[in-house]
This record gives C-alpha cells, sequence and structure tokens, in this order.
C-alpha cells in the first residue's frame, strides 16, 4: 500500500519557480512597453528621462483620436448586438430538454473559437464584397457586422455558463405562480443572468477593441481602427507613442475587468 504522505497534488516540488519564471517572461515586455511610454528621448530602447511627451503627442494626433473614437464606435454597437445573440443563443440552447442535434448546435455557435481567425477574415471579405459591389455601401457597418459575428461566441460562452448555473425550479415557480414567460424572464431569469450578461458584453467589447486580422480584411479606405492605425505606424516608425498608445489601450483593458469584478462582487 503506497504512503498516503508521499504524494501531495497541493504542494509540487519546482512548481513555485516555473510558475514565477512564466509570470516573469508574460510580463516583463509588457512592463518595458509601459515604463517607456514616459520615455523623455525618441528611442523605444534607451532611457533618456521620465517624461508625459508621447501622451501629450499621441493626445494631439487627430489621427490617434479619429481611429480611437472609430474603434470605440464599432466596439460597442459589436459588443451589444453580439450579447443580444448569444443571449438569445444561450436561452434557446439551455432552457430545452436535450435533442438530436443539439450539440452540432453548440459546434455552429463556437465555430469562430476553433477556426484560424484568418479564414474567418477570407470568409468575410468574400461575403461583403459581393454586398459592396450589389449595393455600393463602403460603411462601417460591415467592420460592426464582421465583429459582432466574431465575437457572438466569446459573450455566448459566459451567459450560457451563467444560465447552466441557475435553478430552473425559480421559472418553474413563477410560471405556478401564473406568470407569463415575458414577466418570468423580466423578474427571475434577467436578474440572475446579469453578471452573465455583462462579462459576455465586456468580452465581446475588448476582443472587438483589440482585433486587427477581420479588420484588416474588411475595412475600406479610411476606415483604421487604432489597433490598424498603430500597425501601420509601426511598419514605417517606431516611437514610443506606439508605447503611450498601448498603455492606454492597457489601462482600459484593466479598468473594464477591475468595473466587471466590483460590480459582480456588488451583485453577490
Amino acid at each position: 500500500m503506497a504512503d498516503k504522505g508521499s504524494f501531495d497534488v497541493r504542494h509540487q516540488s519546482g512548481f513555485p519557480i516555473v510558475a514565477l519564471i512564466c509570470f516573469f517572461l508574460l510580463y516583463l515586455p509588457i512592463g518595458a512597453l509601459v515604463v517607456y511610454a514616459f520615455n523623455a528621448g525618441a528611442s523605444v530602447a534607451i532611457w533618456e528621462g521620465f517624461s508625459l511627451r508621447w501622451f501629450t503627442i499621441a493626445w494631439n494626433n487627430e489621427q490617434v483620436l479619429e481611429a480611437a473614437w472609430r474603434s470605440l464606435r464599432i466596439a460597442t454597437c459589436a459588443a451589444f448586438i453580439a450579447t443580444a445573440a448569444a443571449t438569445m443563443a444561450a436561452l434557446a440552447t439551455t432552457r430545452t430538454r436535450p435533442y438530436r442535434g443539439l450539440n452540432a448546435k453548440y459546434a455552429f455557435l463556437n465555430m469562430p473559437l476553433m477556426v484560424p481567425e484568418i479564414v474567418v477574415s477570407v470568409a468575410l471579405l468574400i461575403f461583403f464584397s459581393r454586398i459592396k459591389l450589389a449595393t455600393g455601401y463602403t460603411g462601417l457597418g460591415y467592420l460592426v457586422a464582421a465583429h459582432a459575428a466574431f465575437c457572438i461566441p466569446f459573450a455566448y460562452l459566459p451567459i450560457r455558463a451563467r444560465l447552466e448555473m441557475t435553478d430552473l425550479s425559480l421559472e418553474t415557480a413563477a410560471a405556478d405562480l401564473y406568470a407569463t414567460k415575458w414577466q418570468a424572464f423580466r423578474w427571475i431569469t434577467l436578474p440572475l443572468l446579469w453578471p452573465g450578461i455583462l462579462a459576455g458584453l465586456m468580452l465581446a467589447f475588448v476582443i472587438s477593441l483589440d482585433d486587427v486580422v477581420i479588420t484588416e480584411f474588411v475595412k475600406s479606405a479610411g476606415q483604421d481602427t487604432l489597433p490598424t492605425y498603430m500597425l501601420g505606424q509601426l511598419r514605417r516608425n517606431v516611437t514610443p507613442e506606439m508605447n503611450a498608445i498601448s498603455t492606454v489601450f492597457l489601462l482600459i483593458s484593466v479598468g473594464i475587468v477591475t468595473l466587471f469584478f466590483i460590480v459582480s462582487r456588488k451583485r453577490n
């Protein structure tokens, strides 16, 4: 009989060191990017003193502001559309009895997560190019639709997980008390589902905000988002201005995650 004290899965020798190395390799480049965003010089490798110069330059750059505003509009619209579609899909796939083909629907909804993004981008390019030729419309609607389609599975996963955690007997009790389907959803399901919807919305917003590949394939001339604008600038000249913009992006992402954590704790 093996000694019970010979192995403890909670205490692995060398695991803390490996974890520290992984965290160091993961966050060291991010830390260096943030530090050199405050560099007084024009180099991204030689420190020449502390300054907010590059944040000021980025703030006064009309192209940066225009691309940032365009990114926020696209991400906001795409996130709300994707979250609404994901909520309906989650309700349809969880508030039903198992039937043949349900797993196929799960796979279909999560396909953008499994298929390489370049494949999705090429498919969207071909699809929207035919619509552009037929209608002559070349506005931001294509980018919103493309981002929303790509973000649906990211919003679907937390919403579905939240639905599967809720007690179905509460909705059954509401039906026994003569509540309509809408009343049961409005007063029972939606309040319980709200943290999942908020998580899906924020995740879809962040995914859309920093997307590059789909945007590069679908956008028309003069429709650069902030990530594609930064990519174009990095091809020409690398300055700490890109570090400053990336730092702001990082702060926005951290702020969104922190806000979601605070809201979730308050609701709990």
